[in-house]
């Protein structure tokens, strides 16, 4: 299992529909991925499940991800939710 702490940049400034885009890029690996804030706890691959989420900027998130390709998934996560 692998985690990290990030805070959330401008998401919807950077593309089109982020919350469609999170999705599809959790998707495209094997590893669970979940998405933890305030007692929140979703998965990553779920659009209604974002969508209730809410990221939005300045939110602090704790990315978890557990399987065969953690460390891929839980960087491009990273890259998609502070927008590098």
């Amino acid at each position: 299992m692998s985690n990290k702490q990030i805070i959330i940049s401008d998401v919807a400034g950077g593309h089109e529909n982020p919350i469609a885009e999170l999705v599809q890029v959790a998707c495209q690996f094997d590893s669970i991925i979940t998405l933890e804030s305030d007692n929140r706890r979703i998965n990553a691959k779920s659009i209604m499940g974002i969508m209730a989420f809410n990221p939005s900027e300045g939110m602090s998130v704790n990315i978890v991800t557990e399987g065969a390709d953690e460390d891929a998934a839980l960087k491009a996560m990273e890259n998609f939710l502070v927008c590098n």
